[in-house]
């Protein structure tokens, strides 16, 4: 496939992806607020942190290793070996689950049965679900790596709809149930996902759809475990390769959710501290997630198929790299501008979205300061997001074990630094430490990017410095609406917010003038793709 044709339906893949994620996002941000009326915060934190950890953890070492490995290279491979390779996530996974399942229900602090009841049936039931979704994982990585959108789309916005539906369901008939409720919905969650590609690559497989565009798989039974006489049951490139990511996704999964294991193994805060620092949380990712997050899956697999792992610039085609720096180049810009949008804009409107969104209980105490905090951390993921997407991308084998001491030394700086800031700082310090988190892995891959570069006449590093003119909109910006907070939010009624509202409206459509003004190549990038 050419490359031209690559980033054209990465594109398409990653604006799906991101819809997707605003899909999710704005669910889980109404269920909250619907939840919190009928549920207590206690249920909500060991729902939202506890349980989902769990699930979580399961589900991400044992297969995001897996699939960063497959998803290397060409679509044109032997995949009956990449198949036989993907289904070790379910034996792996069974595993992780019994271990962990074990840690969770007799190492960790057990919620108070009065308070929160049915803990133990909601730990079995996360952990099955996290198996269930694994059994979906061959199916998945082939819709990936031919590009699916369509079948991404589908599957996961019917299992989020299904979830959403039967958890409010429940809530409204019987909130005595308490996590029996999110137990059922998860389980309902992952059933729905995983059938949804099952049933469409039962109905694709041997149609004259895909004879036509030549899929490397032919029949239903070649999607399960197959032994080929003379031949490994797996590719073994592809497998060490994949031990090289497990290593790294271990850290790196320390790394991503390193707060919630600090409040869940040392109880630095109470189940109810918890529900509120996650409905915050959510509440400060919901737009930085559902656009970070699809862009960097998507053009993971652009830059993996556009340019050859290991290889140097100067052994790549020369097209390709004029190319995938260009597109470097303009993906970290438009992060940059992202992220400084919402960090600007952020600080003066934080109290405003908590008092709408929660009342009183949010928007009074940290909860402002916390959502403050993780406005500036949302500029952080933006640009580290990018970088560690291409040079995942890029690192041969020697590179990424040689990253993952990198990252060992970064989870153990990370943890202490996690669990001091939390004393001093209470649940900021945890906004505050993944800052620091960030600025060193970003501090990193931009050194990665540089030492590959340098080599060629790209310089794509210098998408991280937008134009001065904008650069002075948003100091402005920032200056005239903290100004406005402090004059018209939050306790002086309603014409005073939305004077507030109104002042940065002004401030924001003078930014987007400014950027279409001076970031001309971005602006027709963002258009053709």
């Amino acid at each position: 496939m050419a490359a031209q044709d690559v980033l054209g339906q990465t594109a398409r893949l990653a604006s799906s992806s991101a819809l997707l994620q605003v899909l999710f996002r704005v669910v889980t941000f109404g269920l909250n607020a619907f939840t919190l009326r009928y549920l207590s915060r206690e249920l909500i934190g060991v729902v939202n942190v506890r349980l989902t950890l769990l699930y979580s953890t399961v589900v991400f070492l044992s297969r995001e290793a897996f699939r960063r490995a497959c998803l290397s290279g060409s679509a044109k491979r032997n995949w009956t070996k990449t198949i036989n390779l993907l289904w070790l996530t379910v034996p792996l996974g069974v595993c992780w689950c019994i271990i962990l399942g074990l840690v969770w229900l007799h190492l960790l602090e057990v919620p108070d049965p009065s308070v929160i009841p049915h803990y133990q049936a909601g730990v079995v039931a996360f952990g099955l679900s996290a198996i269930i979704e694994l059994l979906g994982e061959p199916f998945w990585v082939l819709a990936q790596a031919h590009l699916f959108v369509r079948l991404k789309v589908i599957a996961e916005s019917l299992s989020v709809v299904s979830k959403c539906i039967l958890t409010v369901t429940l809530v409204i008939l019987y909130p005595q149930w308490g996590l029996y409720i999110f137990s059922l919905a998860q389980l309902l969650y992952v059933s729905v996902l995983v059938m949804c590609y099952v049933i469409y690559f039962v109905m694709f497989l041997g149609s004259p759809e895909a004879t036509k565009k030549s899929f490397p798989v032919a029949r239903v039974k070649a999607l399960l475990p197959n032994f080929v006489e003379d031949e490994t049951f797996v590719n073994w490139r592809e497998a060490r390769l994949t031990w090289s990511f497990f290593k790294q996704s271990f850290l790196k999964q320390i790394l991503t959710e390193g707060e919630r294991y600090v409040m869940t193994f040392l109880n630095v805060l109470n189940f109810g501290d918890q529900g509120v620092y996650d409905i915050v949380n959510n509440l400060g990712s919901l737009v930085a997630r559902f656009i970070f997050s699809p862009i960097e899956e998507s053009f993971y697999v652009f830059f993996a198929k556009v340019l050859e792992r290991g290889k140097t610039v100067n052994d790549q085609k020369q097209d390709d790299v004029a190319m995938a720096a260009n597109v470097l180049e303009l993906l970290l810009k438009l992060m940059l501008l992202i992220g400084l949008t919402i960090t600007v804009f952020g600080y003066a409107y934080s109290q405003l979205a908590l008092d709408i969104y929660g009342g009183s209980m949010l928007s009074s105490g940290t909860g402002p300061d916390l959502l403050r905090c993780y406005s500036l951390y949302v500029l952080f993921l933006a640009v580290n997001g990018v970088t560690e997407c291409f040079t995942s991308a890029l690192m041969c084998k020697e590179e990424v074990d040689r990253y993952n001491f990198v990252m060992l030394a970064l989870s153990f700086i990370f943890l202490c630094i996690s669990y001091f800031l939390t004393h001093w700082y209470g649940s900021v310090g945890f906004i505050l430490a993944n800052c620091f988190n960030m600025g060193i892995r970003i501090a990193h891959s931009t050194h990665y990017i540089y030492d590959y570069f340098k080599g060629s006449t790209h310089r794509p590093l210098t998408g991280l410095l937008p134009s001065p003119a904008l650069l002075l909109v948003y100091m402005i910006s920032a200056a005239i609406t903290a100004f406005s907070e402090v004059l018209f939010c939050c306790d002086k009624g309603w014409m005073a917010r939305l004077i507030h509202i109104s002042t940065g409206a002004l401030c924001f459509a003078a930014t987007l003038v400014t950027m279409f003004c001076t970031e001309t190549k971005l602006i027709h990038f963002v258009r053709n793709q």
